[in-house]
């Protein structure tokens, strides 16, 4: 087929991100740019040099696919709008607030024979895909513990910036579902998926309706346990870490690079215990396409574009997108039955 001519809904922060990917992707084209508000299509447009709408039906005839860059809220409307009109979508994370909306876009897109993938772009890192495969592999053995840390900063300003950021509305969520489930979706991924949480979350620091502070005891479907911690009061902010333990070794990703990685066959040649020094070969370079947040946007939208060309599904389907959003949604259950069990099958759109 000829490029695949992208739209991108919602000229907001992340927006510019997306123009990055697309423009830089292979069989992609930029074809325009839309938001509601003016004043932001336009601004966008210009910068991307392609045309502006705040009308989406008429944005949608100029496009193939549409990338949504809109609060969560929001997904699913946009996203069965696109679909019933032929168009691929490609939505920023979480897929949407609710089971119910994020099924939507799945049935939705599956019906009309549209492609639907969901913003995931940690996993096409170098350092957590080579955990992933490590997992897979039996490396580390029988998984005993998997951890994940999301301990951010977010000043009340940011909050104030934007009306829907910090509502249950719009935002669906605080530090769990906009800033945490990056790393929510790595530990279920690596870890094989969750079968229970029991969690607490509050409101401390900030003037939201959501929560800004939220831990989870997490037991995954293989039997392993682990800790689940998000937050947006940690100042200045931390670096993002996940940490696996199987029954033969250890891995700690932070900020998605390997900075711990020993297996009991090293661990075996040292008399009180392993070294936790990495081998070269386990640090990403500085120049790796991978070790930007940016390029690795550009990496899944080079997949997702790839998919719609070779008719195949995206590397992370909307149906995977629905199971951090399980994940988290259990945690706030949880916490709102005062920390009791909630198994991730309760869960029912």
């Amino acid at each position: 087929m000829s490029e695949l001519r992208f739209g991108i809904l919602g000229c907001g922060n992340i927006s510019k991100t997306h123009v990055y990917g697309i423009t830089n992707s292979d069989g992609a084209v930029l074809a325009a740019v839309c938001d509601v508000v003016e004043e932001k299509a336009k601004a966008l447009g210009a910068e991307a040099s392609v045309p502006a709408f705040t009308d989406f039906d008429a944005f949608l005839d100029e496009v193939d696919a549409v990338t949504l860059c809109i609060p969560s809220g929001m997904h699913s409307d946009y996203a069965v709008r696109a679909a019933q009109k032929g168009k691929h979508v490609l939505t920023e994370k979480p897929i949407d607030i609710t089971l119910e909306h994020g099924l939507k876009m799945v049935e939705a897109c599956e019906e009309a024979g549209v492609k639907l993938g969901c913003i995931s772009q940690h996993r096409f890192t170098k350092d957590m895909q080579r955990l992933y495969n490590a997992v897979q592999n039996g490396e580390l053995g029988t998984l005993v513990q998997g951890d994940s840390f999301t301990k951010w900063y977010r000043s009340q300003a940011y909050y104030d910036s934007a009306g829907w950021r910090g509502t249950w509305e719009f935002d669906g969520g605080g530090c769990l579902m906009n800033q945490g489930v990056h790393y929510v979706d790595m530990i279920q991924w690596v870890m094989g998926g969750v079968r229970s949480v029991q969690a607490r979350t509050r409101t401390v620091m900030h003037n939201i309706e959501v929560e800004d502070q939220a831990i989870a005891m997490v037991e995954y479907n293989n039997g392993a346990i682990g800790i689940i911690q998000a937050s947006t009061c940690t100042y200045p902010g931390m670096a993002e870490r996940i940490e696996v333990h199987g029954t033969k070794g250890s891995v700690v990703v932070e900020s998605d690079r390997a900075k711990i990685w020993v297996t009991k066959e090293v661990a075996d040649h040292e008399p009180f215990g392993p070294s936790v020094m990495l081998g070269k070969e386990h640090v990403l370079e500085e120049d790796e396409t991978t070790a930007t947040w940016v390029k690795a946007h550009k990496l899944q939208i080079q997949d997702f574009t790839n998919a719609v060309r070779e008719n195949r599904d995206p590397f992370i389907t909307g149906r995977a997108a629905l199971e951090p959003l399980k994940v988290i949604l259990a945690i706030y259950e949880s916490s709102h039955r005062g920390g009791s069990p909630v198994h991730l099958e309760e869960l029912v759109p």
